[in-house]
């Protein structure tokens, strides 16, 4: 019989050590993450069996007002093995350390997929008057794992988290990706519909030049100058420019291959950028900006197709779109973001979502009445 692993702190040395043994992690799972969320204590913690360290987590740590207990989160993780019979072997001892270290409840997002719809399902779900959201649609694969996930932390006792409101919203639970196993640039391309090549075509034509660049201080303001007019017309509130010098910084130094930062010029104009980022095998389209002029050269297109090709040549299994929400409803202001990712041809993609343990019941409860309070 295999031994239940135990729980402990790692180095960051040793925690990156794991993370590029493994074919894919959450880039929010990564030691260079906590750099950018300074505002929260953060520990690496990792699973240990015969002396191999089989589990690791970013953890990130948020104080309790006035009080000196946390809310430990672990953003679509813990990285563990998710098929694993018995969770609790797992988890308990998670558990059990987080209180230690004064956590009075904890929220985790396994990154475990339940449900996928294929693009068409979702282009059919829009046209269809009786489909309001994905939950309508039944779905093109079922993930049997997934379900035996769920099953058994509601036998823990972890509490699923709803998909908005309460702690920041959370990660999203439905994403689009575009699956890239086994194909190669032509096949991609023929898997998307045919507004997205005609607009990949269109922006070749127009001379669209599509380049990275060395993320140095005028590249990364060109970038935020681009992404701040972008949160003006589209009505969200955009992050500052030393959140994405941090970002930049911060996932560089731990592997100069792990974040991009991409532009699409036409006769000198900036069109469109957006931030890559890839560890092992998964790559995520991050963060994105388009110029309200020129809209007609297609620049969003082309560099979207550029970072896909990038990630193919890098060996890449998975596209990341990153989040969607899940209504189908044409009336809805968020359908024409998944009008746009499911152009793609790739597929929705439904996670278990974000589950919390409570820890101490009665300082579980004030934070999330504190939180909901917050809005």
């Amino acid at each position: 019989m295999t031994a239940a692993p135990t729980v402990r702190t790692l180095s960051a040395a040793e925690h990156v050590e794991f993370v590029r043994r493994q074919s894919s992690v959450s880039f929010l799972q990564t030691p260079a993450w906590a750099q950018v969320k300074p505002e929260w204590r953060a520990e690496s913690i990792g699973w240990e069996r015969g002396g191999e360290v089989v589990g690791a987590a970013l953890v990130l740590y948020r104080q309790l007002p006035k009080v000196r207990r946390y809310l430990a989160y672990l953003p679509e993780g813990p990285v563990i093995d998710w098929s694993a019979e018995d969770l609790g072997e797992w988890l308990a001892p998670m558990a059990a350390h987080l209180k230690q270290q004064g956590a009075f409840g904890v929220r985790m997002g396994p990154p475990v997929v339940t449900r996928r719809w294929s693009a068409q399902q979702v282009k059919d779900g829009v046209a269809d008057e009786s489909v309001r959201r994905l939950d309508d649609v039944a779905p093109a694969e079922r993930s049997a794992e997934g379900a035996r996930v769920v099953a058994q932390l509601h036998e823990l006792g972890w509490r699923p988290q709803a998909v908005e409101g309460g702690f920041a919203a959370g990660q999203p639970q439905y994403n689009f990706q575009v699956p890239l196993e086994g194909l190669d640039e032509d096949a991609v391309l023929q898997a998307m519909n045919q507004q997205w090549r005609r607009n990949i075509r269109k922006a070749d034509k127009a001379g669209v030049e599509v380049t990275t660049a060395s993320a140095g201080a005028e590249d990364l303001k060109a970038f935020h100058d681009l992404y701040v007019h972008t949160a003006e017309r589209d009505h969200f509130t955009p992050r500052p420019l030393s959140y994405f010098r941090v970002m930049l910084d911060a996932l560089s130094a731990e592997d100069p291959e792990r974040i991009r930062l991409w532009f699409a010029h036409h006769e000198g104009d900036l069109v469109a950028s957006t931030i890559s980022i890839r560890v092992g095998t998964h790559a995520w389209y991050s963060y994105g900006a388009s110029s309200s002029e020129k809209r007609e050269v297609q620049g969003s297109n082309a560099v979207q197709w550029a970072m896909m090709r990038d990630a193919l040549a890098a060996g890449a299994e998975v596209y990341d779109l990153r989040g969607i929400t899940d209504t189908l409803d044409p009336d809805d202001p968020h359908v024409g973001l998944i009008r746009f990712k499911a152009g793609t041809g790739g597929e929705a993609v439904e996670y278990a979502g974000e589950w919390d343990l409570p820890l101490n019941r009665a300082l579980y409860k004030a934070f999330d009445t504190y939180m909901k309070r917050r809005g």
